[in-house]
């Protein structure tokens, strides 16, 4: 009875040594979940999560949570406290919520282009257009005889933004005409429409070349790029209203994406599949992208 006696009480020390011990090893290891909110085109190219797993492996206590919404919704949550970091590429909004005090820590990572794209056929002849008014005034002259559709996001995303801008800049107004069709969504979807419908739209050039790569865009082509004017700038901030362990690792991603190791990983993304990077490192053009920021950031 004795020698029972004192086999249950080794066993309940033995269980309330594993307990506390698997209790201090939890308290000890566990995971800072950070989220950021981030342009759809930065995740549907797969770059984030890239990006995010690269800097987990250094940092295996940390989790980046990716929401990957348009630019304007990423900023809108940013500014309710629902992120620590955030990623995107509308100037314009941008310097809005830096003003306000929402955003800080603004550094440059990468940059691409955006691209003018539409049916192989091209009935608004957007190919023998010489400037970016013209691309405009011809696809604006063709919708309004009923010879083509211009699909827009229409989700005050960075893309968006730019188009409107481009409209703006033509001295066109295309909103509320039959032949412009505003779906509220993201960056892919928006290319699988205009690739049904044989319409044009305005994309990343990244983006695109994951669509049409995975045969998810049969009907679009490029139809007007390389214009310094698309310039597609991507920035990264902290929320000022974040703290703590939070934001000591967001911070941390920004300096990683930043660094030299960062930027390389940035340069080399999408080579071997796509034939060409989907987005380039800011390093070597910090200076004239940051002033071309700061120009279109009074692009209101």
């Amino acid at each position: 009875m004795e020698r029972s006696a004192l086999l249950a009480s080794a066993i309940i020390v033995l269980v309330v040594i594993v307990l506390a011990s698997y209790t201090f090893l939890l308290n000890n290891n566990s995971t800072i979940a950070v989220k950021a909110t981030t342009t759809t085109s930065l995740y549907a190219t797969g770059l984030l999560d890239y990006l995010g797993d690269k800097f987990e492996e250094k940092h295996p206590g940390v989790s980046i949570q990716f929401v990957a919404v348009g630019s304007g919704e990423a900023l809108r949550r940013a500014a309710s406290g629902d992120a620590c970091f955030v990623l995107v590429h509308a100037p314009s909004l941008e310097i809005q919520y830096i003003n306000q005090g929402v955003l800080e820590y603004h550094k440059i990572f990468a940059y691409n282009y955006f691209i003018i794209v539409g049916p192989s056929d091209d009935p608004a002849g957007v190919r023998q257009a010489t400037n970016l008014t013209d691309v405009m005034e011809r696809i604006y002259r063709a919708g309004e005889e009923g010879e083509a559709l211009f699909i827009s996001r229409g989700d005050n995303s960075g893309t968006n933004v730019k188009e409107l801008q481009l409209w703006k800049m033509a001295g066109l107004d295309p909103k509320g005409k039959q032949w412009y069709i505003e779906i509220g969504q993201g960056m892919g979807e928006t290319l699988v429409m205009a690739s049904e419908k044989n319409a044009y739209t305005l994309s990343d050039i990244g983006t695109y070349l994951k669509f049409k790569k995975d045969g998810r865009i049969p009907n679009l082509e490029i139809l007007y790029s390389n214009d310094t004017a698309l310039i597609n700038i991507y920035s990264a901030y902290l929320v000022k209203s974040c703290s703590g362990e939070e934001r000591k690792a967001a911070k941390e991603f920004i300096d990683f994406i930043t660094s030299d190791d960062g930027q390389m990983l940035i340069a080399n993304y999408g080579v071997d599949k796509y034939g060409q990077p989907l987005f380039y490192p800011a390093s070597d053009k910090l200076s004239m992208l940051e002033s071309t920021w700061s120009e279109l950031a009074g692009q209101g």
